[in-house]
């Protein structure tokens, strides 16, 4: 990319995620993993939103079979990555966290991961108690 390219900041599609990790497609795998190591050494400046990660980890959870350790490690590689700016990382690590130790989806580990005193969740689902979410049952 060229140099005018890295003021931008680029937003992450599931896609690029998946062919990076995979690297199972001869021509998008090695754009991504290019892509992704710009990203990695902080030349390319990056997001990732949470539909992403939610549809990466339902792809390589369900498809691919991939265990949740082993999905949550390479997320959580690739959120820490120098050129992620993402605002949220935190919360999103957090969620991978929950995710990775127990069998709870991870859109409510993501909710419980924003949960505070503040930011109550609702819901009738009780993996947040499991999650030591602020949240009420009505």
């Amino acid at each position: 990319m060229s140099n005018a390219d890295s003021d931008k900041i680029y937003v992450i599609g599931t896609n690029i995620i998946l062919r990076f990790l995979l690297n199972d497609h001869d021509t998008y795998g090695p754009k991504a993993t290019a892509f992704m190591k710009d990203v990695s050494a902080g030349s390319l400046k990056a997001e990732i939103m949470e539909c992403v990660m939610l549809e990466c980890i339902y792809v390589l959870e369900k498809f691919y079979e991939i265990p949740r350790q082993e999905i949550a490690d390479r997320l959580s590689r690739i959120l820490n990555f120098q050129g992620i700016i993402n605002s949220n990382k935190a919360i999103l690590l957090k969620a991978l966290f929950h995710y990775q130790k127990m069998t709870v989806d991870f859109a409510d580990c993501l909710l419980a991961s924003y949960s505070s005193k503040d930011k109550v969740v609702v819901s009738f689902d009780k993996d947040f108690k499991k999650l030591n979410a602020i949240w009420i049952k009505i």
